[in-house]
């Protein structure tokens, strides 16, 4: 970039011209006085005239204090050149990447388009979103999380062509600019894939490392858009906006080429989001209750909290679609305490055998006041915190597992106990199960559901349910769906249970036939057939809009 500023004179051109004119005058009154004064030194004339002497004099004085005045007009002028130029870098640019800003990405990326139009090439555009970004700045700090942008981009920097136009448009939203020929869109491609790559290496971040991923979005000036005139800059920065999110929801750490119907999921996504930021406070989102078995005596030991949205638009959505948007949209803490809330209010009045437990969102563990938070909720519905029980999914603990073991921790001293839940999806040692205070471990359903047809799945059950005995944990088998299942898990030895085979989640005003009929008198068995396998209710299936990363059964 270049310091010069537009219409500014880079030398004082009035000094300047003062100073030619007195050498000038110099060398004229110098040529007639100078031959006088050779004359009168051999002694050949009296001298020069005196007042030409005198206007000699002076016109050597005014040329030793005209050119010091305009080397320091110059001087001045250059510092003032200088600080404008960096007034207009910082206006034009981010600081702490050295990329340009949303603003001036706009009028360069502007300029690209109306030459690449002009020699019949085609600038695309790309918008990326560093995937988990808030959380490596609310672990290390904001100081590590500005290293982290730095560093990003410095990988970007290293990859995208001379000549493209590269800028941080937002926290950890980055825009680039590319021309290239139309018949080459393979190219763009290419080089979306090994920005992702970049983007993904391990990074160190202080004392320790962070890994992250990135979703990028693209748009071309050589796709049709459905637009009635050419795409501008802004145009196409919306459209890869759009496509960015795309990517995110369909997995992250991945690209994808905008489609005119994204706009549309993108709208029915907003929307839903808003309808879910409303509904938190007025009450919409209810517990539901699932039954968990003794499968040995047939006993209600307890049950499960699972979230429904009963919206009065769409009537009752799946937790699928609003689960993972909450997380998106930092709602699921709110959320999820507001039922937790409402849970305890229902519980109090089962009978003291039966516990209730509740599942707790990975972004909640990452809340270090979580634990003060949960024993202020049990404090105002006064329900024996030896009753609650916690979930925890094995994905957690690969986040921070010291920050994980101080909570966990905190909540056994209050006396709440502690479940692992979704054991054997993820990559947990046996250390960490060691030196991790659970309680409980729950097999996860993919494993339960196949235990009767799949000999692996049934090797593994079994594997799981030696080692939960070998570290004296219980175990629980969920996803119970039918008696062969059932048949199979009696196997193991003491095991709770459950699923779908038992009835389906019920809100709290309709368990009163199963908290009846669960506290028979020892000895009962399961029944044979299935209990109160209820209809569902109408439930809203919005696949477009559901991360495939997040498949849960409506657990929070």
């Amino acid at each position: 970039m270049s310091d010069d500023i537009p219409g500014r004179r880079t030398v004082d051109v009035v000094a300047f011209g003062i100073v030619t004119s007195a050498i000038l005058l110099f060398t004229a009154t110098g040529s007639v006085i100078g031959p006088d004064i050779v004359r009168a030194l051999m002694g050949q004339s009296p001298g020069p005239d005196q007042f030409v002497l005198n206007a000699f004099l002076l016109n050597i004085a005014i040329i030793i204090f005209g050119w010091s005045r305009y080397r320091e007009l110059n001087a001045e002028l250059a510092v003032r050149t200088r600080e404008e130029a960096a007034a207009r870098r910082l206006a034009e640019t981010d600081p702490l990447t050295g990329f340009l800003n949303r603003r001036s990405f706009g009028m360069r990326a502007d300029v690209m388009i109306a030459k690449a139009r002009e020699s019949g090439r085609a600038v695309a555009l790309m918008m990326i979103d560093l995937d988990n970004f808030k959380q490596v700045n609310d672990f290390n700090g904001h100081a590590a999380g500005d290293q982290l942008l730095r560093q990003c981009a410095a990988r970007i920097r290293e990859v995208v062509p001379i000549g493209s136009a590269i800028a941080r448009i937002g926290g950890d939203e980055f825009a680039i600019a590319i021309e290239y020929a139309p018949a080459q869109s393979g190219h763009v491609d290419r080089l979306a894939e090994i920005l992702l790559r970049q983007l993904a290496r391990t990074m160190r971040v202080g004392g320790t490392t962070a890994d992250i991923t990135g979703s990028l979005g693209l748009a071309s000036t050589a796709r049709s858009h459905r637009a009635a005139e050419p795409a501008d800059a802004q145009v196409l920065l919306e459209y890869a906006d759009v496509a960015m999110y795309h990517a995110k929801h369909q997995g992250r750490n991945s690209f994808s080429w905008f489609e005119p119907q994204m706009a549309e999921e993108l709208h029915l996504r907003t929307e839903l989001e808003d309808k879910i930021r409303r509904g938190i406070p007025a009450g919409e989102f209810v517990p539901y209750y699932e039954r968990q078995m003794d499968l040995g005596t047939g006993r209600l030991c307890g049950f499960e909290m699972l979230a429904r949205w009963q919206s009065p638009d769409l009537g009752l959505v799946s937790p699928d679609i609003f689960i993972p948007i909450a997380e998106d949209i930092g709602a699921i803490a709110e959320l999820s305490e507001e039922l937790i809330r409402q849970a305890l209010q229902d519980a109090k009045g089962w009978p003291r055998e039966l516990t209730l437990s509740v599942n707790i969102s990975p972004l909640q563990l990452r809340d270090p006041w979580f634990a003060q938070k949960l024993l202020k909720l049990l404090v105002e519905s006064s329900f024996p915190a030896e009753r609650l029980e916690i979930e925890i999914t094995e994905s957690c603990l690969h986040q921070n597992v010291g920050q994980v073991r101080s909570l966990l921790t905190s909540l056994k001293n209050q006396g709440i106990k502690v479940s692992l839940d979704d054991f054997g999806t993820g990559f947990s040692s046996l250390a960490q199960l060691r030196s991790l205070p659970f309680d409980h471990m729950k097999i996860d359903r993919s494993f339960i559901e196949r235990i009767d047809t799949d000999m692996d799945a049934a090797t593994i059950v079994r594997g799981i349910a030696m080692m939960g005995e070998g570290l004296h944990l219980p175990i629980t088998a969920e996803g119970i769906a039918n008696v062969h299942v059932l048949n199979e898990l009696r196997k193991l030895g003491p095991v709770k249970g459950q699923g779908h085979y038992f009835g389906a989640p019920r809100p709290a005003c309709d368990l009163g036939d199963w908290i009846s009929a669960g506290t028979a008198p020892r000895g009962g068995s399961v029944s044979a057939t299935p209990a109160g396998l209820e209809r569902t209710p109408r439930t809203l299936d919005l696949e477009t809009t559901t991360s495939n990363e997040s498949r849960r059964s409506g657990r929070v």
